[in-house]
């Protein structure tokens, strides 16, 4: 009787030391993951993602509140509608998380009607994040963001009818025609961190393709436009050139018949920046 009663202590004893183990256990991974936030347990390294969602969370840049931006996975598309017809135009930024940014941008006027579109690319959208003004006279209007590019490349997206930029006073003066078919181009000291680009014609259609060139051949950012009606609806963007070497080039991709006038001026201009440092290349001052 005895020895029935020792190892029955024996046994519980055993057992509470293995609940006294993995209760420690419990409590040191919970300690774990409140000081790390999301973490991962293969590496003990913290994830980007959201624990209250679950999901991706959008990037943060200047100017861009996440909490108003909406995530577009790669093939996915998502649409903004706004209903009032008083609206005259709305602002668009897309951006990712230092990946390339790829989608398609159209203005849905009605059924089957699609006044403005354009197609985008970037190739580092954290860097350079596009930003772009639509103009939506005669609402109701809606507008689709559709990621083309792979599931891998999320971007998150922002349409919004108050902070809408505006171009400067004095970028009429710098208006240059550009006949179709014709291209310009348009070259940037390293101080001018980032330009101002509009679009018009004289009522016509408006077929064209504005690329920003840093090096030979090598286009950082793309954009292929389209609008039914250059005067009514003028295209207006705000492209970021960090670095050296940038110059914008823009193409008349419409036939001869449709001339349009553009025009490019810097948008900010960073006073701090010297060129009697050493620059990587040599290109300041070409």
């Amino acid at each position: 009787m005895h020895g029935v009663i020792a190892t029955f202590a024996v046994h519980h004893t055993s057992i509470e030391s293995h609940q006294n183990i993995y209760i420690m256990f419990l409590s040191s991974r919970s300690c774990s993951q409140n000081v790390g936030g999301s973490l991962d347990t293969r590496t003990g390294a913290g994830i980007g993602l959201d624990s209250s969602a679950g999901s991706l969370s959008a990037p943060k840049r200047k100017g861009v509140d996440p909490a108003d931006t909406i995530l577009v996975q790669g093939g996915s598309l998502k649409t903004w509608s706004f209903a009032s017809p008083a609206l005259e135009r709305l602002q668009v930024r897309l951006t990712t998380e230092g990946r390339p940014l790829d989608a398609d941008i159209e203005l849905w006027q009605g059924p089957d009607n699609t006044p403005c579109k354009m197609r985008v690319y970037v190739e580092d959208g954290s860097l350079r994040p596009f930003s772009a003004v639509i103009e939506t006279p005669r609402g109701p209007n809606t507008v689709a963001i559709r990621n083309i590019g792979q599931i891998e490349f999320p971007l998150a997206a922002k349409v919004a009818a108050d902070d809408v930029d505006r171009p400067a006073a004095d970028i009429s003066s710098a208006a240059m025609t550009i006949q179709g078919g014709a291209l310009r181009t348009y070259p940037f000291d390293p101080s001018v961190e980032s330009v101002q680009i509009m679009l018009k014609t004289d009522g016509r259609p408006l077929n064209a393709r504005i690329e920003l060139l840093q090096g030979p051949n090598n286009n950082k950012q793309v954009i292929e436009l389209y609008t039914e009606d250059g005067l009514d609806r003028p295209f207006f963007a705000v492209i970021e050139t960090p670095g050296s070497g940038n110059v914008v080039r823009v193409v008349n991709t419409a036939p001869v018949e449709f001339p349009m006038t553009a025009s490019v001026v810097p948008n900010e201009i960073n006073t701090d920046y010297s060129t009697s440092g050493v620059v990587i290349g040599g290109d300041t001052g070409w």
